[in-house]
Parts: structure tokens; sequence; C-alpha cells
């Protein structure tokens, strides 16, 4: 009988091996969360006690809680349920597309805001652009959820008549309408 009993606990490990192998694995775990965690204390990681540098860990935590919730605040108050800007950042949420032209010398920027649905409106702006004799230099857009921005930087002429600036602005905005 003394054979089974000596070849039974051979083939399952001893209590004090698992047990050890535990403590080993959460002191690993612990390292590796204390590491993670910056701690601002002035006091260095390793004189704190395991249950403080858990406490530190539960509260820097928190406090990245705290953080992500204020800054999904921050996002919801500058974007609505549909995705368009709010209103709080100068766009009107009631026209689907919004345009801004600006002149600076002999360069022009249209900054367009459109909906995803508004596709042909990008290629379309470029098309006035071109048509009123301003060299497209730079055209671009992005996306943020279903909002699109989009960029169109133009050359117009040393010489340009501030009437082309405004016939290009006008047509835009006669456009977008």
């Amino acid at each position: 009988m003394n054979t089974n009993k000596s070849s039974k606990s051979s083939s399952k490990p001893d209590r004090k091996i698992i047990e050890k192998n535990r403590r080993n694995y959460m002191k690993c775990l612990c390292s590796q969360l204390n590491s993670i965690v910056h701690h601002h204390a002035s006091s260095s990681r390793e004189s704190l006690t395991l249950s403080d540098q858990i406490d530190e860990a539960t509260k820097y935590i928190k406090q990245k809680e705290e953080i992500i919730a204020e800054l999904k605040q921050k996002k919801d108050h500058l974007v609505d349920v549909n995705g368009k800007l709010s209103s709080r950042k100068g766009y009107s949420l009631n026209s689907p597309v919004q345009i801004e032209v600006h002149v600076k010398g002999s360069a022009l920027e249209v900054i367009l805001v459109t909906g995803l649905e508004c596709e042909f409106v990008f290629t379309e702006a470029i098309r006035i652009v071109l048509e009123e004799h301003a060299e497209v230099v730079n055209a671009s857009y992005s996306v943020v959820g279903t909002t699109v921005f989009h960029s169109i930087h133009a050359k117009i002429g040393e010489d340009a008549a501030r009437p082309e600036v405004a016939r290009i602005t006008e047509r835009l905005k006669k456009f977008a309408l």
C-alpha cells in the first residue's frame, strides 16, 4: 500500500509547491502593476508596502477614469448626437455644408465642413476654384465621425482683383445652398 501512496504523491504536485508558485505569480503581477503605475509621490516605490502599492494603483486608475470621463464629456459638447459639429464652434447645424474662404496676399484657403453624404462637394469646390483661374496647390480632407473637413489651398495671381475672390466666395456659397 505504501507504494500506491508514494506514486500518487509523486504524480500530484505538492501543496507547498503550488502555494509557492501562486505567491510568486502574485508577486510578479504586483511588480508589473507597480511598474505601469506612475507614482508622483516623493517616496520610492520600494519603500511602499504591497498594500500601499495597491492603494496607489487604485488611486491612479480612478484618476485616469475621471480624466477619461471629462474628455468624453468635452467630446460630447463638441459633437452632437449625429456626429456633426456643435454650433459652439461657429458652424450652423441647419446647413449640410459650411464654407469659409480666407485670403492672405496671393493665398486662398477654402474650408468646407460636410457630412459623409456630401461626397461631390469637394470635387465641385475644386472645379469652381479652378474655373476662376486659381491654381490649386494643396487639397485634403479629414473624417471625424460623420463629419468631413475639406481644405483647399490655392494661389491667386499677385494682381488678382478682390472681385475675383468675391466671385469665388459667392459661387461656393451658392453651390452649398
